[in-house]
């Protein structure tokens, strides 16, 4: 299943926040940290130089993920969601595929990402990109119980 991905756009903010609010309530719970950021994306990413991308499947938005700044040319992969009936269709793959490719050319140094050991499937795709783990001191998620990395001079 080939998606297009394209960037932030306003008409797409609802799409933000019920993929992602759906997909927290599906494994976990949703965090006042998530809300905030759900409800707001374009103040709490786009507008402090993060970025929102979204998979669009027949007109239709089927994903989405963000790229949020958090130290000098270190961006952390964030609020990964895809379409409940369309997950293992490849969606994920592209999405980050994706961000690998756009961090690259926006000489990112690094794209880090806090995840859930139960998130099996998660965890081997993102081992599958390069993603090492690494020391998870300051996790914002309460259900992080791991922090990944993919340095892009790895590459």
């Amino acid at each position: 299943m080939k998606v297009e991905i394209v960037p932030f756009q306003d008409k797409y903010s609802d799409y933000f926040y019920d993929l992602n609010y759906d997909w927290l309530n599906e494994y976990f719970y949703v965090e006042e940290y998530d809300e905030k950021v759900l409800r707001n994306c374009k103040k709490e990413i786009i507008d402090k130089g993060g970025h929102i991308f979204f998979a669009i499947f027949e007109s239709q938005v089927v994903g989405t993920m963000a790229l949020i700044p958090r130290e000098d040319g270190i961006y952390e992969l964030n609020k990964m969601a895809v379409k409940k009936e369309l997950r293992g269709n490849g969606v994920g793959h592209q999405l980050i595929q994706f961000i690998i490719d756009y961090s690259v050319k926006n000489h990112f140094k690094s794209v880090i990402l806090y995840s859930n050991t139960v998130l099996k499937n998660s965890i081997h795709l993102y081992n599958k990109f390069g993603f090492k783990e690494i020391d998870n001191p300051d996790a914002p998620y309460e259900r992080s119980d791991i922090k990944m990395e993919l340095k892009l001079s790895d590459l």
